[in-house]
């Protein structure tokens, strides 16, 4: 290797190339929109679950307590576990809503587009020609055969 082929100028520019290429793919892009709109989700369900579940759920147990006061007191030592339940109905929020859009929707997307490329494309019209050939070689086979070896039945 000769130092005249070394040119740093040209190999910066060819890794900047390449991470262009890697960064601006659709599936880079794709996988940020849905990092982005899966943290929204995410804050979407805990403001439901802190602002609207958890004080219903206040509501019906007894106590006048909202659930971020839960607390057990063991030995003179408090543990909240309200906003740990908070967490939990929120988990299971943002379970239900990934399993019934990938496994119900989309499974069922996938399921209709495998049936759909089973279904046999239309035949062409030479394909046509040539069934319609089998066809009549078929029945003229079955024909000679029914005639028997000497031609009369």
């Amino acid at each position: 290797m000769n130092l005249k082929d070394l040119n740093p100028t040209k190999q910066a520019l060819s890794l900047l190339d390449e991470f262009k290429e890697f960064a601006f793919k659709g599936n880079v892009i794709d996988l940020a929109i849905g990092v982005i709109i899966g943290g929204a989700f995410g804050n979407i369900v805990k403001s439901l679950v802190d602002n609207i579940v958890m004080p219903i759920i206040s509501i019906i147990l007894p106590g006048g307590k909202r659930f971020e006061e839960w607390r057990a007191v063991i030995r003179g030592h408090a543990i909240p576990y309200g906003k740990f339940l908070g967490d939990i109905v929120n988990f299971l929020i943002v379970a239900a809503a990934l399993f019934f859009f990938i496994v119900k929707f989309l499974g069922w997307i996938m399921r209709f587009k495998k049936a759909e490329a089973k279904a046999a494309p239309p035949l062409t019209k030479d394909q046509e020609l040539l069934a319609e050939i089998r066809d009549l070689l078929k029945h003229g086979a079955q024909g000679d055969a029914a005639a028997g070896p000497s031609g009369t039945s």
